[in-house]
């Protein structure tokens, strides 16, 4: 009985020690995946956060990128903007707006002069309380217009 004790003793060890390696490895990518948000103003796609994050993850695959993306805009670390076709990633949370392009799908950035937007999220209206928005403005890029 005491052998039986002392093996399951060994695999629970040895599965924390797997788990804690799965753990430390998705933050890492996580952190990664973040700190290029974070660093590029170019919004770019899941395959264009793929392609740049396997220069330094060659291991990385596709879906763990996607999964981590998902996993970042569901706890409000990064924004995803949705254009015709394409979803785009923002790694700045700051409320701000964005500007679509209609024809290459292009996202920019627009600071926001809405003085007033910390007392429009702190609102209660009727149907709920908002916590954030998004406002995205459409038209033709000065790339396209040439």
């Amino acid at each position: 009985m005491l052998i039986n004790c002392v093996k399951l003793v060994n695999v629970l060890i040895n599965m924390v020690k797997t788990i804690k390696n799965i753990l430390e490895r998705t933050t890492s990518q996580k952190r990664i995946i973040l700190n290029y948000l974070k660093g590029v103003k170019t919004h770019p796609t899941a395959d264009d956060v793929y392609r740049e994050v396997r220069k330094k993850l060659p291991q990385i695959s596709q879906a763990t990128v996607y999964r981590i993306l998902n996993n970042l805009k569901d706890k409000n670390e990064a924004q995803i903007i949705l254009s015709k076709n394409t979803a785009h990633f923002d790694g700045d949370i700051s409320m701000h707006a964005h500007f679509i392009c209609n024809k290459c799908e292009g996202v920019y950035d627009i600071l926001n002069e809405c003085s007033n937007c910390s007392v429009i999220k702190n609102q209660k209206i009727k149907v709920g309380k908002i916590n954030g928005y998004m406002i995205y403005f459409y038209g033709i890029c000065n790339k396209c217009k040439k």
